[in-house]
């Protein structure tokens, strides 16, 4: 009886595994007679790609697809039945009637894709081909221009080397990319990377109709938008424009490396490398993202203004144009861009403006002439009343080629380095002004320079007269004391390291100095009843000037041995950085002893202080909220990508965000922040400096520390503005803190429940969930895993995104997770208004 029952159950088995292996074809080819079933594969002759059926993600759903062979983790390019799926295994893939390429059930017969193309070959096969080109064709023809139908026409989400983008202008074939709804669905998603062909042909990655980032005209070396292009030692760019086709295409110059262009399903078009270290790393890296930073978003600054991300504020207007919007530019909304001071008469003469290093405007409108020089191109402009500028069509060498706009110059933007020169038109009393000042200045750099060579002339004659004097009476005393010098230049006797860092720093800051009385007088004298709060280097004290202006001053403590250098960091930071979300550092004082720094007075204090609070937090409506959590985002991808450093912030938590009287939120304490310069994107440190609860995994135990430490800091914060409770200190049945709660609410389908009751009927269900996604996406425990604060701003303003689904996040602050040090090694945590804490960790 025993035996009866084991032998189907082994029986089953064995017929399971046959059915659910893989059995690879022995060519890369397929005929009239033969098809691919759902456990086969057709691989190509260098077995570069394999052809066959596959679910992706956690979906059962079957499909049609082309992947890499050799890379483990399977990134599949090309999907045939992306919008009709199989429920099962019971798929074929064969030629059918008259060549026709087509997927079927094999049971019923019935259709689930057809390449829609019918050939009269006597002979069509089906091939893979080791570029991962599934082509259409008769046997034995291997000319590429002879294919019936090729994969490489129908891109899904991925442009492989040697793929187009773009139209062939004969037939009508329009190729382009797609994201993918989701990880698990592979189904056309909101985001496009399509070729414009209009005016002077650009890319475009659209979300649904809406242009979200342009990469700008080709000027014969590259994309306009895209200077990246311009110093890439791996690939080769091609891009045709003719009256048959417009397309880009790329190529790999050494064949053994392995790219791939996608658009993925949260709007970002990524160049992606796959490194297979000998050390056992094998990973997709990527090596360039679009959008970026805000300046990749289309029409950032509006009509006629151009994007600059290393300036402050980042959106300016064109030379002879002012603010549609004086308010909403003051609050760095951009959009509504600018209008012309002036405006334009063609009768009376109009000039041009040069811009320079600029990423040229939307060119879907404008007129191209290959043919013009930049100079016809100007007297072409002039005649056309409408033309409001012009640029060259190509760079290359001395320039050549002529485009035209006639419409609003939109989507400019204007790099440090790179892009090229475009000319704006103005009225002719806009450039009167240039005229004159230029002469001014000629005039006054030539009376200067002479006036410098008189003073360096009497200088000089001056300092020979005391030389020859001076060396009189040394030869004097060189003959009393047997021909030994006794003096010793002043600029020879070396100063002490610390005097010598201290003046230093003194001469970069660029602040107005407070002199002791003021800042004295401001505050009472320093009164306990001024007193703000104290924090990690010694109090703050509220205070009013003379001119009744209120500030807020945090004073270095005198009997602190510490802080001095933090505090001068501070000082040499934000005296440089201009955000609406940083708070303004409005001036220092250095006398005495004192080394004090004057802020601007933030009237709500502290996020903690009132989030936390159980009267208080009633406040803080969910708009409110999620306007806090914008206004911190927005701040930080300053300091991550759009100030003029890259700064990483090491202690952003509530008490540290400080809010104005409309309750706008700023940054502060930059007294542990650290620059990274030129390609540095990681630090490490021995001495960790921090919040418990706030430090990320990483950067808590081994002291790494990154833009990636800041956005785990800021997905606590996110969770904590939603929650109203703190992370550290926060118990719940068996959860040691506020992430270990959310995730455990996450994976049951609970999220709603972590929301504040205060906020009441005021929330909007959507954005307090992408709330909450966003937040466990930054805090997930791998710090390549967490999103930039560039994706991260896309994600929270888009309506209706598809974000990924998030990880295990690090959980860091529980009761069994703290590293083992010192208590006094710690300095505690507080939650006064502009505190600072600092934790410090010494090695031990």
């Amino acid at each position: 009886m025993r035996n009866i029952i084991v032998m189907p159950s082994f029986v089953l088995v064995l017929t399971l595994f046959f059915s659910l292996s893989k059995i690879s074809m022995a060519s890369d080819i397929i005929t009239l007679t033969q098809s691919i079933r759902d456990n086969q594969t057709l691989i190509s002759a260098g077995e570069t790609f394999e052809l066959g059926f596959f679910s992706p993600g956690n979906s059962r759903n079957r499909y049609l697809g082309i992947w890499y062979k050799k890379i483990p983790a399977q990134t599949v390019v090309w999907i045939a039945n992306r919008e009709n799926p199989i429920a099962d295994s019971s798929g074929v893939f064969k030629v059918g009637y008259q060549g026709n390429l087509v997927i079927l059930d094999e049971g019923t017969q019935s259709v689930f894709w057809s390449a829609n193309h019918t050939t009269t070959a006597n002979n069509p096969v089906v091939q893979l081909l080791d570029t991962g080109n599934l082509v259409l064709r008769e046997e034995g023809d291997d000319n590429t221009d002879n294919f019936f139908w090729q994969s490489f026409d129908y891109p899904s989400d991925t442009l492989l080397p040697g793929m187009k983008l773009g139209f062939n202008l004969k037939t009508g074939l329009d190729r382009f990319l797609t994201s993918w709804k989701s990880a698990n669905d592979p189904s056309i998603g909101d985001y496009s990377f399509r070729i414009n062909p209009n005016g002077s042909p650009q890319p475009f990655l659209m979300y649904q109709l809406t242009p979200r980032n342009r990469g700008g005209p080709w000027n014969g070396i590259r994309f306009s938008g895209i200077p990246e292009m311009d110093t890439d030692y791996f690939f080769k760019f091609n891009f045709v424009s003719n009256e048959d086709e417009i397309y880009y295409t790329y190529e790999l110059i050494n064949s053994s490396h392995v790219s791939i262009l996608m658009v993925n399903q949260t709007g970002e078009i990524q160049r992606r490398t796959w490194v297979d270290g000998s050390a056992g790393r094998r990973f997709w890296n990527i090596i360039w993202t679009v959008p970026n930073d805000l300046c990749d978003i289309y029409a950032e600054c509006g009509p006629y203004g151009f994007c600059n991300r290393d300036g402050s504020p980042n959106c300016n207007c064109v030379k002879g144009f002012e603010p549609k919007s004086p308010n909403d530019w003051y609050l760095r909304v951009g959009s509504g861009g600018c209008v012309r001071k002036t405006s334009l008469d063609c009768q009376k003469g109009d000039g041009f403006s040069r811009l320079d290093r600029m990423k040229l405007p939307d060119t879907s409108l404008s007129f191209v002439d290959k043919g013009m020089t930049l100079q016809e191109c100007e007297r072409e402009c002039l005649k056309n009343c409408s033309c409001v500028a012009y640029a060259n069509a190509d760079i290359r060498g001395e320039g050549s080629g002529c485009i035209i706009w006639v419409n609003d110059l939109i989507d400019l933007r204007q790099y440090s380095e790179g892009g090229q020169a475009i000319y704006v038109r103005l009225a002719a009393s806009e450039l009167v002004g240039d005229k004159k000042r230029k002469v001014a200045i000629i005039v006054s750099v030539t009376l200067a320079s002479a006036m410098l060579l008189l003073l360096g002339w009497i200088g000089y004659c001056v300092w020979m007269r005391k030389k020859k004097k001076k060396n009189g009476k040394n030869a004097g005393k060189k003959r009393g004391n047997g021909g030994r010098s006794q003096e010793v230049p002043l600029f020879d006797v070396p100063l002490g390291a610390k005097e010598k860092s201290d003046e230093s720093r003194k001469e970069d800051v660029e602040l107005p100095f407070f002199d002791l009385v003021t800042v004295a007088s401001a505050t009472n004298n320093f009164s306990d009843t001024n007193k703000l709060g104290q924090g990690g280097f010694g109090p703050v004290y509220k205070g009013k000037l003379q001119n009744g202006q209120e500030i807020a001053v945090k004073r270095l403590s005198k009997n602190s041995g510490q802080g001095v250098d933090e505090f001068m960091n501070e000082v040499l930071l934000i005296a440089k950085l201009q955000h609406r979300n940083l708070v303004r550092l409005l001036g220092c004082c250095f006398e005495e002893e004192e080394k004090m720094l004057i802020y601007e007075y933030m009237q709500n204090g502290g996020l903690n202080s009132i989030l936390f609070d159980e009267t208080k937090r009633v406040l803080l409506d969910w708009q409110m909220r999620f306007s806090i959590v914008i206004g911190i985002s927005r701040g930080l991808l300053y300091l991550h990508r759009d100030s003029r450093f890259r700064i990483i912030h090491r202690d952003l938590k509530a008490s540290n965000i400080l809010l104005d009287n409309k309750m706008n939120p700023k940054i502060s304490d930059f007294g542990t922040a650290r620059i990274f310069g030129g390609d540095q994107i990681e630090g490490n440190t021995k001495r960790v400096i921090g919040t418990y609860g706030y430090m990320s995994p990483e950067y808590a135990m081994d002291g790494l520390f990154s833009e990636k430490s800041d956005v785990y800091s800021f997905g606590v914060l996110v969770l904590e503005i939603v929650s109203g409770r703190k992370n550290r200190g926060f118990f719940y049945a068996e959860d040691d803190n506020l992430l270990g709660h959310t995730w455990r609410l996450w994976k049951e389908g609970n999220s709603l429940e972590l929301m504040d009751p205060s906020m009441g009927a005021s929330c909007v269900i959507s954005e307090v969930l992408r709330c909450i996604q966003v937040g466990l996406l930054c805090v997930q425990a791998r710090a390549e895993d967490r999103p930039k604060m560039s994706a991260v701003g896309l994600m929270l303003s888009s309506e209706n995104p598809t974000l990924p689904q998030p990880k295990q996040p690090g959980i860091f602050a529980g009761r069994s997770s703290l590293p083992m040090v010192d208590s006094s090694s710690a300095m505690q945590d507080s939650c006064t208004t502009n505190e600072i804490t600092v934790t410090v960790l010494e090695a031990r």
